[in-house]
This record gives C-alpha cells, structure tokens and sequence, in this order.
C-alpha cells in the first residue's frame, strides 16, 4: 500500500468516526512533509522507508487532533518517525549499542588520507577522496553504524536540526547527545574509508 494520501493510504486506514476537517488538515499537513519524512526515513531504515512513513501517517493522523500549534506539526511527525524507524530497528533485533571510545575516536580520516595518501599525484587528496562517493555510498555508509549514532548525524547534518533540539526529541541529556554526535563522527570517517577499502575506491578515477 502507498504512503502517498492521494493514493488512499489515509483513505483506507482512518478511523469510521474520524470527522472531515481532521482529515482534511491532516492529508495537507502530510503532502507538505511526505518528501522530507521518506528522506529522513532513507537515511534512517534503508529500504524500510516506505513503511516506516506510513507507520508515521497512520500514528500521526490518529493522534492529529491532539496539536494545537500546527506550527509545531512538522517536529511531531519527525518525532513519531524517529520512534517509527527505532520500533522497525528493535523488532529485527538491531540493538542500539554503545562503541567503546578506543574502538572510534582515536581514528582520523585526515591524518589516515594524508599517510596513506591515495592519490599520489593529487593536488586536492581530502577533496578527491570525498569525490570517490556518491550519494548511494554515503547512504550505505550511515546504514552500517548503530542507530544511535546514526540518529543524531542525520538530523543535525543532513537535516539541519540543532544538536538540543535533538536532545529534547530523543528525550536525553544535552551532554549525553553531544557525546553521541561527536562518537558518531569518528565511527563515519572510520567507516567512510573501510567502504573505500572494500569498494575500491582508494585509486584515481575510481568513479570514473
């Protein structure tokens, strides 16, 4: 079944007692945020996407007539989605676990570029090797990192939310998600050139 609302997935899953306006509020409110949510939820779920959004309508429009601040509706449904995409990640039995700090934060994709140096004839080797990805590479690299950190690099990277504001949606101290988002940074450079190991990339003109 489709996420889209204008392709009946409200339609076919409302409530019988759910009134017009409700539903009329809600199918706007979700064709304005549909296109971010399925990104989010990309960057989140992978291929689960699509079932996670529809997850975050379907919850969404049954507790919609609970907001009173329509300008707060778009953080809401990124809340419901962020809990959607944790829920999808636990039942496959995914666990959100904690990396030691020595296993992530003692690596340095600069100084690992520069010694390793790839590209011994580049003029611009950090600018070269991150030209070796494109966008299906970042997303595979952000797949392969636990939830926990994955979470909190895309809503402040890709996202552009602020580091507190991601705090108060996941309900944590200000501290404890600074010191997720800065492990998360070390466990993705790490990752970035382990997939450039692994694919190949570490050699001029890999993509082209």
């Amino acid at each position: 079944m489709s996420v889209f609302p204008e392709q009946g997935m409200l339609r076919a899953q409302q409530p019988a007692e759910d009134t017009s306006p409700k539903r009329s509020g809600f199918q706007a409110l979700a064709a304005q945020e549909l296109p971010r949510l399925y990104r989010l939820a990309r960057r989140l779920v992978g291929d689960e996407a699509e079932d996670a959004v529809q997850d975050t309508l379907l919850k969404g429009y049954r507790a919609y007539a609970s907001i009173a601040d329509q300008v707060a509706a778009p953080a809401w449904l990124t809340a419901i989605l962020v809990n959607c995409c944790r829920d999808r990640a636990r039942a496959k039995g995914r666990r959100a676990e904690e990396t030691e700090l020595d296993e992530g934060d003692d690596f340095s994709l600069y100084r690992t570029i520069a010694a390793e140096d790839p590209f011994p004839y580049s003029d611009s080797l950090h600018l070269d090797f991150l030209h070796q990805f494109g966008r299906e590479d970042v997303r595979a690299v952000l797949a392969e990192l636990p939830q926990l950190y994955r979470l909190p690099l895309v809503l402040c990277y890709c996202e552009g939310y602020q580091v507190k504001e991601v705090a108060h949606l996941r309900e944590v101290p200000l501290g404890t998600m600074l010191a997720r988002l800065h492990r998360g940074r070390k466990l993705f450079e790490r990752t970035l050139w382990e997939y450039a190991e692994r694919h190949g990339l570490l050699k001029e003109n890999a993509r082209r």
